[in-house]
């Protein structure tokens, strides 16, 4: 007791009948630890730090009844190591770290009557564990006719149980056990889900397990730019299944998406897209697996402008313009990933800023089709970022869906190195007026208004 052993003695006398050891420092039990002393009929190694049992730790020991190993560190055990130990009867497992209880681990112990499980950290058994068990067999076997059969008591409280599908036949054994079979604490409680959380085996009723299904109120939605959007998706499962949103085969971020359940087996997922823009457009599919499989349903998403109700969308240049509704453009700042343009619009004091909308093209210079933004009120900044080096591009604003004027349009090159400025971002400051060199980028950036397009880059150094 207390002693300050790391290993079993190895200087045990050959005729010793019981070995007790607890309180000490042993940490595992090697291959052949008690291959001198094959009389051993009790040992019990309680209270030490046993963290691995070798599958033939036991080898040698054909005439042990009793094995007590409680308050351990074991968070498994090898079932097959019991081949060895054919005469057992009392195994005291109790306040250690089990998890797992494979359907073999009692065929080995054919004469066990007392098991205790208790005080682990068992969440999810079979029922096949204990109906293969020799004791309940022999019941079986017996019942109706008039023969006696040993009481075999079994402790497996305080446990982690989660109550759902993956438990409903051992919860089924449980109601059902009687003699020979005794349990020591029939009052079985779940630890979770949360809604079964400290309710006893004997008050839940479970289903079947079943494979993810999943559906939507709504398929197919056309929102207005700027609205905040809910795309909401429904989960019918058991067990619990694992939820995630993809678009364009990319994983969202999981602080826009919540999942709660709405009864014991439906769930309700829910995407957040905040400020709806039209490059938020596409197909976002929903996907919800559990270890029976999975199952996905996809939401295609519209986002128009506001005004699309209007005779006029497109950006014709023979639109008329509204009088005096010009935009002052330049570029405010520039680092090596992209610009950020600044403007003004000058028909906005005449106007309500609050209710003034604004439209960017975004696109290469030589490239006719244009990304189409909306930008709403109240902003008169924008960043273009992600922009392939080398390349000529160009980005007007106008007011509305009115025809880019001329001066409302921004044409720059990128430069064609920015390995030395990657890791770092440089904000420059410039005012563009006919042509100016943007100096962040080693090999130059180059912006000009669109007044000054004819052989403005020529004359840029």
């Amino acid at each position: 007791m207390s002693a300050l052993l790391r290993q079993i003695p190895a200087n045990i006398p050959h005729d010793i009948r019981k070995i007790r050891i607890e309180n000490s420092h042993l940490t595992e039990l090697p291959r052949g630890s008690f291959e001198n002393v094959s009389a051993l009929e009790y040992l019990w190694l309680n209270f030490n730090n046993i963290t691995v049992m070798h599958i033939k730790s036991l080898e040698y020991l054909p005439a042990l009844k009793e094995l007590r190993l409680q308050g351990n560190k074991l968070s498994s055990v090898p079932w097959t190591a019991f081949q060895d130990t054919p005469g057992l009867k009392i195994l005291d497992l109790k306040h250690n770290r089990l998890d797992v209880l494979p359907e073999h681990a009692l065929r080995y112990l054919p004469n066990l009557t007392y098991l205790d499980l208790s005080s682990n950290q068992l969440t999810v058994i079979s029922r096949d564990v204990f109906s293969g068990w020799a004791v309940y067999q022999r019941s079986k076997r017996v019942e109706g006719q008039v023969e006696d059969t040993s009481n075999a008591v079994l402790a497996l409280h305080d446990n982690p149980w989660i109550c759902d599908c993956r438990l409903r036949g051992f919860v089924e054994f449980i109601k059902s056990v009687g003699p020979p079979i005794i349990l020591m604490n029939s009052y079985l409680t779940c630890a979770s889900p949360k809604f079964r959380a400290g309710k006893f085996f004997h008050e839940v009723e479970l289903s079947s397990c079943m494979k993810p299904l999943t559906s939507a109120l709504e398929t197919n939605l056309t929102v207005p730019v700027g609205l905040n959007v809910t795309l909401t998706c429904f989960v019918q499962a058991s067990p619990s299944p694992a939820v995630w949103w993809t678009y364009a085969l990319k994983l969202l971020r999981a602080f826009n998406v919540s999942t709660e359940p709405v009864s014991e087996e439906t769930f309700r997922s829910e995407l957040l897209i905040p400020a709806a823009r039209p490059a938020d457009a596409g197909n976002y599919t929903c996907t919800a697996a559990n270890f029976l499989g999975n199952s996905s349903e996809t939401i295609s998403l519209h986002v128009v402008s506001p005004w699309s109700s209007a005779p006029s969308l497109s950006w014709d240049p023979v639109a008329p313009a509204e009088p005096g509704a010009h935009v002052q453009v330049r570029i405010a700042k520039q680092t090596v990933y992209g610009i950020t343009l600044e403007w003004f619009a000058a028909a906005a004091a005449a106007a309500d800023p609050g209710e003034t909308w604004y439209t960017l093209l975004v696109g290469r210079y030589d490239t006719a089709q244009k990304d189409t933004i909306y930008i709403g009120p109240g902003v008169n900044t924008y960043s273009v970022t992600d922009l392939l080096p080398a390349t000529k591009y160009e980005v007007c604003v106008a007011v509305r869906n009115q025809a880019p004027r001329k001066g409302q349009c921004v044409v720059f090159v990128t430069g064609s190195d920015v390995s030395q400025l990657e890791q770092r971002e440089k904000l420059i400051h410039i005012v563009v007026i006919v042509c100016a060199m943007v100096l962040a980028v080693p090999a130059g950036m180059y912006a000009c208004t669109a007044e000054a397009r004819p052989g403005c880059l020529a004359r840029c150094p």
